[in-house]
């Protein structure tokens, strides 16, 4: 069986489902071959990797780098989460609209987020082990984001009080954001 791609209903936003070989002893896949993804329009060099461990109700996001966008190829390899991005892109045609999907240990779903989306995820099983590839390097000066819970966007998050970190709930909501902080539609 190939690489298989989903498109979502935002452009910039795809579901991949890797190959994955197994036998009694376990499983083997590959998180990424840049020629096996190529096809699929991500032709994208990943310079930084990054790995999350959390647990139940901790809800990460929603964040983007503005002069350094980022572009994600996200995975959960155990534990289960719900992964939004939103596009923040201005003059984007499906500006302020969000793209939810279930990443598991099971499922072994990645979703590429391009750059210009405000990224987050909640996690739903009792812990999860996110990994991403980022396209460029993470820069505390130009970390930025968006409120998880703004009213405008409408995000259906799973039910319960999330765990979140005191940076998080101090994020203004998107209409609130200055055009200057927010990328432009390419």
């Amino acid at each position: 069986m190939a690489l298989q791609c989903e498109k979502t209903p935002i452009p910039g936003l795809l579901v991949f489902h890797p190959d994955r070989f197994g036998d009694s002893r376990g499983f083997f896949m590959e998180t990424f071959h840049r020629e096996k993804y190529r096809p699929f329009g991500l032709d994208r060099e990943f310079v930084q990797d990054n790995f999350s461990h959390s647990c139940r109700g901790t809800l990460r996001g929603l964040h983007f780098q503005l002069r350094r966008p980022q572009a994600k190829l996200v995975m959960v390899l155990n534990g289960e989460v719900f992964d939004v991005a939103v596009d923040i892109r201005q003059g984007s045609p499906t500006f302020g609209q969000w793209f939810g999907t279930i990443l598991s240990g099971v499922n072994r779903k990645q979703l590429f987020i391009s750059e210009g989306f405000a990224h987050g995820f909640c996690v739903v099983s009792e812990q999860a082990d996110f990994l991403y590839k980022c396209t460029d390097l993470y820069d505390p000066a130009d970390d930025r984001g968006i409120l998880w819970s703004d009213p405008d966007i409408g995000i259906r998050w799973p039910d319960g009080t999330p765990l979140l970190s005191a940076k998080d709930t101090r994020l203004p909501r998107l209409a609130e954001m200055p055009e200057s902080d927010l990328p432009a539609f390419r």
